[in-house]
């Protein structure tokens, strides 16, 4: 099969990056100064077995790359705000033999959130999630940094809304070949789920910076809580921390390998490259509309979600506003609920 990856940032680099080290067919999508650097300089990723430069196909187009073939599998992993236009932009493609890419290929939802794959299936017949367990780092243009080891990530995969089938075993086998481990599973939205509630410290992260105080984990320990409250009530479940756990054990450890400080994640890294917009919407936005919808007040959510697109929006910097700061708004919203 030949990847395309739509989005080759931190996850999309990355898993494009393994793969093609594996041997494997691999397209890059990418936009501006990027896609220049990727284009002219090759994929630089930096793991901690060594720093690597791929020369593969980019486009920042999908007309550039014609035809689709029939053993394309388009991973997209952009962020969830982008969803929309990137699978507006490929589902209408014609494929070789017949149909179009939204009729035939595979897709795989390599995304933070759970809302991708539902705006996916309105135009794709072959939806797949993937909960995305993988440390890396896009900030600068044409350069990826993972840092997890000895596996690079875990990478479950599932048919949506449930199920597998051989499409989903034999995308897992090429990553397992790839220093992924991709389990196959029939509930990867229970994944996703639980991603989604660890995802809600994104927004405290990007604009207070590392959680490394207790006064920042302990604004996260409420912005959860009020996640699966909301989860409950709307009957949702999610995979428990104990079998996250259990299954992931040590397989993945942080290993710094050029002495640089870690960053942060998704969220923190689209505020440092001043993208303009942020995730929040679909992280923390998520629980304010099951919350909505359910009856359940949360206003430690909503609080999260409208700072975050204001720094975003605002172009503030990363990391400016104090825990304190944020913690006091937060505490203005519960009293005004």
């Amino acid at each position: 099969m030949r990847y395309i990856i739509i989005g080759a940032g931190a996850v999309g680099g990355t898993v494009g990056g393994r793969l093609a080290e594996a041997g494997h067919d691999v397209v890059l999508v990418a936009r501006g100064a990027h896609y220049e650097a990727l284009r002219d300089g090759g994929l630089r990723l930096s793991t901690p077995d060594g720093r690597h430069t791929h020369r593969l196909p980019v486009v920042q187009d999908p007309q550039e790359l014609g035809e689709l073939r029939e053993d394309d599998v388009l991973l997209l992993a952009v962020k969830t705000q982008d969803s929309t236009a990137a699978l507006d932009a490929w589902g209408h493609l014609p494929v070789a033999g017949g149909g179009t890419a939204a009729e035939r290929l595979p897709l795989v939802c390599a995304q933070n959130g759970v809302a991708s794959e539902r705006i996916a299936l309105r135009r794709f017949r072959h939806v797949y999630g993937m909960c995305v367990w993988l440390p890396a780092t896009h900030v600068q243009p044409g350069s990826v940094s993972a840092a997890g080891a000895p596996l690079t990530g875990i990478l479950h995969i599932g048919r949506y809304p449930a199920g597998t089938d051989q499409t989903a075993r034999s995308i897992a086998g090429d990553l397992e070949k790839s220093r992924f481990e991709a389990p196959v599973v029939a509930d990867v939205m229970r994944w996703k789920y639980a991603k989604l509630l660890g995802n809600l410290a994104n927004s405290i992260e990007a604009v207070t910076g590392l959680l490394a105080g207790e006064d920042g984990l302990a604004l996260y320990r409420r912005t959860r809580a009020e996640g699966e409250a909301v989860l409950a009530a709307a009957g949702i479940e999610a995979t428990g921390e104990e079998e996250q756990k259990r299954f992931r054990a040590e397989k993945i450890r942080f290993e710094p390998f050029d002495g640089s400080e870690r960053g942060g994640g998704s969220s923190w890294q689209s505020l440092n490259r001043g993208t303009g917009t942020i995730e929040a919407d679909y992280l923390n936005g998520e629980i304010a509309l099951l919350g909505r919808l359910h009856g359940v007040p949360t206003p430690v959510n909503d609080t999260l979600q409208r700072v975050a697109n204001t720094f975003a929006r605002e172009r503030r910097a990363a990391g400016s506003m104090s825990v304190a700061e944020l913690t006091a708004l937060v505490d203005a919203e519960e009293m005004a609920h």
